[in-house]
């Protein structure tokens, strides 16, 4: 019997667009701008970052047509590849999931910062009021205490609300532009070719578009999905990547190039140019509060990847344990929001966790759109059962999506090799972790 399918062509769109828009859009504009050596890199990256996201989702729709009951990425890699790979690649996505939460705690208290221009907040006072945030939640999530999704609905509208905000200020260029947009004083790009500087750009698009991977749980629940999912998604990055655009060149006419790449809050010097300090201290906070809502939120769902790992016994079974009282996997939660005080205690900064993340999702990323190739294969009995494929976009979209976050890839070994080599060390380390906990599994 097949599935009561619900969702829509207009309301799967708005997955789309909800899944993407997040709180990257708020803290990655400048660390995307700073190594660009002109205007035209900056906003090639943000076209070209929405290009690919564009086929990464196409893809992954794809592969969740087929895998529908294997539960999402988790499974797809165990079912493509060596246990031991997919148990790497797992831990990877965790980690790098991880690392996304620390990045977003630390551009909500940095923002947050911004309402206190009295005081000189450090490096690690900063870091010290991240990890607060994150034991706050963790001690939330404990008690079973779940947001609602009519919260986390008007958490989004207000993230978008916010975009549209900063979009509106493309009304006042007239009279808040300064004489040259195009002037910028940092020399540190002189010596970087329009490749390289691409390149970098797109670590940090990269990170603004992030969130299609959840497209793979939306394959065998859209009405007519092989006509409805590729539209939807269409439209849906078509939306994205205008907004994302009308935001980037509100901020260049606006603030003109040299701020965007010196300016971390670049949100709030824009809207305070605007609206005024009062403006710019409710929008400050609506921020905050998005980035508390996200930690909340990632530190709900990730858990449950530990804690399926440690069903089907990749990880100890302790991982698999809930409380009687609260549901709540509390070992799978605790390493969880322990890996993520690691990450924001040893980068410190929010470029430095950008650049592990996104080198992190490299590995993952091709990896999981690279199981496509596997998959048909074993599932070409669907061809002809009304299920979603890419059709003339195969094998293209998913060689263009590999090949680009190869590329962003090196770009990373390249600017920070340092950061590279220790998200190697860890792909290698949970390779070995496996073989361990298989062998003691064994005894």
């Amino acid at each position: 019997m097949q599935p009561k399918q619900q969702i829509g062509l207009f309301s799967f769109t708005m997955i789309v667009v909800s899944l993407v828009i997040g709180m990257g859009i708020f803290g990655s504009v400048s660390a995307s701008a700073k190594e660009a050596i002109a205007p035209s890199v900056y906003f090639s990256a943000w076209i070209i970052g929405g290009i690919i996201t564009l086929f990464g989702a196409l893809t992954l729709a794809e592969i969740g047509s087929r895998t529908p009951n294997t539960g999402g990425i988790y499974k797809v890699f165990s079912y493509a590849y060596h246990p031991s790979i997919a148990f790497a690649f797992n831990c990877i996505i965790s980690v790098s999931n991880a690392s996304a939460v620390g990045g977003i705690a630390i551009v909500g208290c940095n923002y947050l910062a911004k309402l206190f221009p009295q005081y000189q907040f450090s490096n690690l006072q900063i870091v010290l009021a991240s990890s607060l945030i994150v034991m706050v939640f963790y001690g939330v999530n404990l008690l079973g205490i779940k947001t609602s999704s009519l919260i986390q609905n008007i958490l989004m509208t207000i993230k978008i609300g916010m975009v549209l905000l900063l979009i509106s200020c493309l009304f006042f260029t007239n009279d808040y532009a300064p004489q040259n947009i195009l002037q910028h004083t940092n020399t540190t790009t002189n010596n970087l070719s329009w490749i390289q500087s691409l390149g970098i750009c797109l670590i940090a698009v990269s990170f603004s578009y992030s969130g299609y991977q959840q497209t793979i749980n939306f394959g065998n629940e859209i009405k007519n999905p092989t006509k409805n999912i590729p539209r939807a998604i269409f439209f849906g990055m078509a939306i994205i990547i205008a907004l994302y655009l009308l935001v980037t060149l509100s901020y260049y006419l606006v603030l003109g190039f040299d701020t965007i790449k010196n300016e971390k809050e670049i949100a709030f010097t824009l809207v305070n140019k605007v609206f005024g300090m009062a403006g710019a201290k409710v929008f400050t906070i609506l921020i905050f509060i998005g980035a508390l809502a996200y930690v909340n939120v990632m530190l709900l769902s990730n858990p449950t990847v530990f804690y399926a790992m440690g069903q089907d016994g990749s990880l100890p079974k302790v991982f698999a344990k809930k409380n009687i009282k609260t549901e709540v996997t509390t070992l799978a939660l605790s390493a969880f929001t322990a890996i993520v005080i690691v990450i924001i205690f040893f980068a410190k900064k929010f470029e430095t966790i950008l650049n592990f993340s996104i080198f992190l999702d490299c590995f993952g990323m091709v990896a999981n759109v690279a199981a496509i190739f596997i998959i048909r294969k074993r599932t070409q009995n669907l061809d002809t059962r009304g299920i979603y494929t890419l059709k003339w976009l195969y094998p293209l979209a998913p060689i263009i999506f590999i090949i680009a976050y190869l590329f962003v890839g090196i770009s990373i070994t390249i600017a920070d090799y340092k950061t590279a080599l220790v998200g190697l060390y860890v792909l290698v380390g949970f390779v070995l972790l496996y073989f361990l906990c298989k062998k003691k599994a064994l005894h």
